[in-house]
C-alpha cells in the first residue's frame, strides 16, 4: 500500500487522486465526509463509547511545484509548494499533466565563478519538455497546473525504502490500516488536505471534530550522515519512532509525550525523540483550534525529506506500528 501512496500525485490543493484512494480503501470500515477544502473526516465504531474524544491525523498532500509562466520558447516557468530546496530539483525528472520533463539549468561550463559557489534560485529555473514553442505547450500545459517528482519507489540495502511523497503517505498508510482494524474505541481519522501550505487542512477539521487529544501520525527530518555526531543528527533512522516535545510550530502536551515514551520502554519497542526545535506539522494547527486541543506526534524518521528520493527504514515502520497498538488504549483513559 504505501508504494501506491507514494507513487500517485497530489501536492497542496490537489490531492483528490490520493483521496479517492483513501476513500476506496476505507469506504467499507468506517462512515466519512469529505470537506469543503477537500479533506476525509472518517468515524471508525469501536467496541467501546470513550470517556475522552481521540483523534488521529495525517496529511494527504506532498511537497510539489505548480506552473506559473511558459516562454515563447516552450520552457516552464515554476516555482515550489511546499518547503522545497532548489538544490535538490536540478536535472531531476518531472511529470505535468502527464507529460515528461527535466529541470534546467544552465550547463557547468556556461556558469559564472560567482554562480558556481551559488545555488539558483526558482526564477532561474526552467522545466525542459521538449517543446520548440509556447504554442506546443499550451496545447497541453498552463499556468496553475501541477508538477511533480518523477520518481521510482525502491527498495534497496539492509530494509531501506526511497520514495517521494513518504511524508505523509507513512502517516496515511498507517491511518487505513487503523481503520481496516478492530479498535477499542471510538475513533476519529482526519486525512487532511493542504498541511504544506500552513496546516490548512486540519485547522478546519480539528474545528469540526473538536477531540480532547489528536494523535499525529507524520514524517520528519533525519539528519543521520556521515560526519554529523550527537545533536546535530536530530533522529537516526533505524532507532524506531520519533515522539516529539517541540517542533517550530508546536509545544507538544508533556504528559502524552511521557506515556509515549513510557510505552516504548514499557514494551521493549525503540522510540526516539528529535534532538532539534524545528520544522513542524498539523499539530500546531489543531492545538489552537477551537476550545484548544492536547497533541502528540509520532513520526517516521526520514532522510532527504521534502524531495524526490527521501528514505525511511522498514523496521521503523513496524516498530511505529507496535508502538501504536500499545498506545492508542491508553490515551482514551
Amino acid at each position: 500500500m504505501l508504494k501506491e501512496l507514494c507513487l500517485l500525485n497530489g501536492t497542496s490543493g490537489d490531492e483528490k487522486v490520493v483521496r479517492d484512494f483513501i476513500i476506496e480503501n476505507i469506504k467499507d470500515y468506517c462512515t466519512y465526509t469529505v470537506d469543503p477544502l477537500g479533506s476525509v473526516i472518517a468515524f471508525k465504531k469501536g467496541k467501546r463509547k470513550p470517556s475522552k474524544s481521540v483523534s488521529i491525523n495525517a496529511h494527504l498532500d506532498e511537497v510539489g511545484f505548480i506552473i506559473t509562466h511558459i516562454t515563447d520558447e516552450g520552457y516552464l516557468r515554476f516555482t515550489c509548494v511546499g518547503g522545497i530546496d532548489p538544490r535538490v530539483c536540478i536535472d531531476r525528472r518531472v511529470k505535468i499533466n502527464g507529460i515528461s520533463g527535466v529541470i534546467a539549468d544552465k550547463a557547468y561550463h556556461l556558469l559564472s565563478d560567482d554562480e558556481r559557489t551559488k545555488c539558483p534560485s526558482f526564477d532561474k529555473l526552467l522545466i525542459d519538455v521538449g517543446a520548440s514553442s509556447k504554442a506546443d505547450v499550451e496545447k497541453l500545459i498552463l499556468p496553475g497546473d501541477f508538477a511533480y517528482f518523477d520518481t521510482d519507489y525502491l527498495e534497496f540495502g539492509d530494509g531501506f525504502i526511497k520514495s517521494k511523497a513518504l511524508d505523509d503517505r507513512i502517516g496515511c498508510m498507517l491511518m487505513i490500516e487503523l481503520i481496516q482494524s478492530e479498535l477499542e474505541y471510538d475513533t476519529t481519522f482526519c486525512f487532511n488536505v493542504q498541511e504544506e501550505v500552513g496546516l490548512r487542512g486540519s485547522k478546519c477539521t480539528s474545528y469540526a471534530v473538536q477531540s480532547d487529544i489528536a494523535l499525529v501520525l507524520e514524517a520528519t527530518t533525519a539528519a543521520d550522515l556521515d560526519g554529523v555526531s550527537g545533536g546535530d543528527r536530530v533522529c537516526a533512522l533505524g532507532d524506531g519512532p520519533v515522539v516529539s516535545f517541540m517542533d517550530g510550530r508546536t509545544v507538544y502536551d508533556k504528559e502524552l509525550y511521557r506515556l509515549a515514551m513510557k510505552t516504548g520502554e514499557d514494551f521493549a519497542i525503540p522510540v526516539q525523540t528529535k534532538t532539534a526545535v524545528a520544522g513542524g506539522n498539523d499539530a500546531g494547527a489543531i492545538q489552537t483550534s477551537g476550545a484548544g486541543c492536547r497533541v502528540l506526534a509520532v513520526s517516521l524518521p526520514a532522510r532527504y525529506i521534502h524531495s524526490g528520493a527521501s528514505v525511511v527504514k522498514q523496521d521503523d515502520i513496524e516498530n511505529t506500528r507496535k508502538i501504536l497498538k500499545e498506545l492508542l488504549p491508553k490515551l482514551y483513559d
